[in-house]
């Protein structure tokens, strides 16, 4: 998508690393940025095109590490299932539309009753994802790995064929993580059309699995990940003795802390912390675990993720939290971008990768124009 044309915004309120320049403007040169200005230096520029923003937000791509949301379209109902190629090129659109330019798609490596995840569908997307040219946005790979024996093997065999970007860990069983007794069963019942004999049966086999077999598997994946330079995350850390067990296995991103303790222990040891921008808009969680907000009034929380709602990263930084915008935006641009080593976006300074959004704030935020890697890829409103 390179280009050569020289765009100016103009006009903006433009949020940099340090700072929100009013009336500011963003030069774009091919494919980075080339200046950041004050709205008294934009008379001094030249360009092939110059855009009035007219006081809109301007601000970097939104750089998203978890989002599930591809799976909506690549099982729109348990029963049925598209084509790779279609699910992928919805959800790259759809997540330009809310001003993600880099994608991290969280494709799940486990089976459930009803197939709408296994590993082998999470294969052919990962595939799918790693190979497309058709994509408008930064589409990458995050192979979330059930402790399973079968889906450790599919992403052992996964890393030898395809680019992987992010490896996590996760453990779903009823009283375990996420989930208690009651949700568990709300969860498949609600979100995966499971019949109760089929839940039940699921339980059970989950519950019964060892702790020394889910220590191997585990061990496994950690190994992998680091031979393969990868960054690896934990998903739903409880309790700081297992966020101390996560990071002196080499993790490095704990993934929707359960509780404050976690949270807070996960900060102490150096680990970036993500939790999902649904539960900040919201205002709780679904499940009654950690509150977004709680976290970051206990400064327990670096990066938001999609989770499942694209829509709902872009409105977080919108949320009023006491911080400062600039806080808000690097929580779901430079801080994400940072955490697995995409050092050439997130910001809006010289040099750096032309991902940029254009985003009028009411009364509710949408996009207007979307820059990846300073090509045109979206007008809107």
């Amino acid at each position: 998508m390179a280009t050569t044309e020289r765009i100016l915004l103009k006009n903006g309120r433009v949020v940099t690393p340090d700072r929100v320049i009013e009336g500011g403007c963003v030069v774009i040169s091919g494919s980075r940025i080339e200046t950041v200005e004050t709205a008294s230096r934009a008379s001094d520029v030249s360009a092939t095109t110059t855009i009035d923003v007219e006081g809109r937000v301007v601000m970097p791509g939104l750089v998203d590490l978890h989002g599930d949301d591809i799976e909506q379209q690549y099982h729109p109902r348990a029963e049925a299932r598209v084509d790779t190629a279609t699910a992928l090129v919805t959800t790259d659109r759809l997540n330009l539309c809310n001003g993600v330019t880099t994608k991290f798609h969280a494709i799940a490596f486990e089976d459930d009753p009803t197939e709408t995840r296994s590993p082998e569908g999470a294969t052919e997307l990962c595939q799918e994802i790693s190979s497309a040219e058709y994509t408008l946005g930064d589409q990458r790979v995050h192979a979330r790995c059930e402790l399973t024996t079968e889906s450790v093997s599919a992403v052992e065999r996964l890393i030898d064929d395809v680019a992987v970007d992010l490896v996590s860990v996760m453990h779903h069983a009823p009283g375990d993580g996420q989930f208690d007794e009651a949700g568990f069963e709300r969860h498949y019942t609600a979100n995966r059309n499971c019949s109760t004999e089929e839940i039940e049966t699921f339980a059970m086999k989950r519950r019964t699995a060892s702790q020394t077999v889910l220590r191997s598997q585990l061990e496994r994946v950690a190994e992998l990940a680091h031979s393969r330079g990868i960054p690896l995350a934990s998903h739903d850390d409880e309790t700081p003795p297992r966020v101390d067990a996560m990071a002196d296995l080499g993790v490095e991103l704990s993934e929707y802390p359960i509780t404050l303790a976690a949270a807070r222990r996960a900060t102490e040891r150096g680990l970036t912390t993500v939790m999902g921008a649904p539960n900040l808009v919201r205002g709780h969680s679904l499940w009654g675990n950690l509150g977004v907000r709680t976290a970051i009034d206990h400064g327990a929380v670096d990066v938001l993720c999609s989770d499942y709602h694209p829509p709902s990263l872009l409105a977080a930084p919108f949320v009023e939290t006491g911080e400062s915008l600039v806080d808000r935006v690097r929580r779901v641009t430079a801080a994400p971008a940072t955490a697995v080593g995409l050092t050439d976006r997130g910001r809006l300074e010289p040099g750096a990768r032309a991902d940029v959004i254009v985003v009028d704030p009411h009364p509710i935020p949408t996009i207007e124009r979307v820059f990846v890697e300073g090509a045109d890829a979206l007008r809107a409103g």
